[in-house]
């Protein structure tokens, strides 16, 4: 499948593209071109690997000159640029607007016009009822990815266009993971939010893996979301407490700007047409068109009163969480040091 190919990721110096490469560098890729606005970590990660796969290309996915021909010869695209810190996105609505939206839909209509074959796109769990603005924006970033599906060039050329969701990713950039722990280390009390707010719990392999699945079996439009664990807050701190022996307080701080008590990875209205893949929901595509005489009963949706979020999946203990961080390079890094 990767045979002679080329993989660009957009974003691809976040905590996602580093994952990608690891996984990726000792395929049968062609090229894996990283393109990005960020050209320091361009640069240690060009340092790092020192392999002449790697093509590094600093432009911004706002900019539809940039990223078009950036993707000439593209033949599969991971859309993983994004404006993802929610504090942030409240402030600065308008820049998680123009990242998002506009330069998710610079890269989706690039690959249109340059004859991708695949196109991944990284959503999240905060676009399922969304209350903040990162999560509006990215959850418009499905509805495009979805619409660019129906594009007939897509089409005619046997495209596909399709759309994973995340939970939270451990270690990933920003997240609340390496700040316990920079808050331990340093002696300081740890700040929880709402000892009670659950959240998914995702390794980066997991990640990497699910947009692998959906690569391999995805229909256009399809969205695709992993099965997976979740922990309070409150647990996560204590597990990381117990791993590096520390005894650092706890201070409650209150929720930040836009935070929900759960997160939902797949809402009711989808549940009632997702397909069931055992580790994987599968969501399809709605391609009825605006005639919707044409589809009474036969193909009405059925609405059902469920959804799968972050307080109805499996919770963690603290032992198990214990052993999920030990699963990962950064904790054991860390506990090093």
């Amino acid at each position: 499948m990767f045979d002679n190919k080329t993989l660009m990721i957009t974003g691809g110096t976040g905590s996602f593209g580093n994952a990608v490469l690891q996984r990726f560098l000792n395929s049968d890729l062609k090229e894996i071109r990283i393109f990005s606005r960020d050209e320091k970590k361009q640069e240690d990660l060009r340092i790092q690997y020192k392999n002449a796969k790697l093509n590094f290309i600093v432009g911004d996915v706002r900019n539809f000159n940039s990223i078009n021909a950036a993707m000439r010869g593209v033949d599969y695209v991971f859309q993983a640029a994004a404006l993802k810190q929610v504090p942030s996105c409240e402030f600065f609505p308008l820049e998680a607007i123009k990242t998002n939206i506009l330069g998710s839909e610079n890269v989706l209509e690039a690959a249109a016009q340059n004859n991708v074959k695949k196109i991944v796109v990284l959503s999240t769990d905060k676009a399922v009822y969304p209350i903040n603005t990162m999560g509006m924006t990215k959850a418009l970033m499905e509805k495009l990815a979805i619409s660019k599906a129906r594009d007939s060039r897509l089409k005619e050329n046997g495209n596909t266009i399709c759309v994973t969701r995340y939970g939270n990713v451990m270690c990933s950039r920003g997240s609340i993971i390496p700040l316990f722990m920079q808050q331990i280390k340093q002696g300081l009390p740890l700040t929880i939010t709402e000892p009670n707010m659950t959240r998914f719990m995702m390794t980066l392999q997991d990640a990497v893996n699910l947009v692998l699945f959906a690569f391999e079996n995805a229909e256009p439009g399809d969205i695709f979301v992993q099965k997976s664990p979740a922990a309070t807050i409150k647990d996560l701190a204590t597990a990381l407490k117990e791993l590096f022996n520390a005894n650092n307080e706890v201070v409650i701080i209150g929720s930040r700007h836009g935070e929900k008590m759960y997160e939902t990875l797949c809402g009711k209205e989808e549940m009632t047409k997702s397909e069931d893949l055992g580790d994987y929901y599968r969501i399809p595509a709605d391609f009825r068109d605006l005639n919707y005489t044409k589809y009474v009963q036969e193909y009405g949706a059925k609405l059902v009163d469920d959804e799968y979020h972050s307080s109805n999946t499996k919770q963690l203990n603290i032992p198990e969480l214990k052993e999920l961080l030990l699963k990962n390079d950064y904790v054991r890094t860390e506990l090093q040091k």
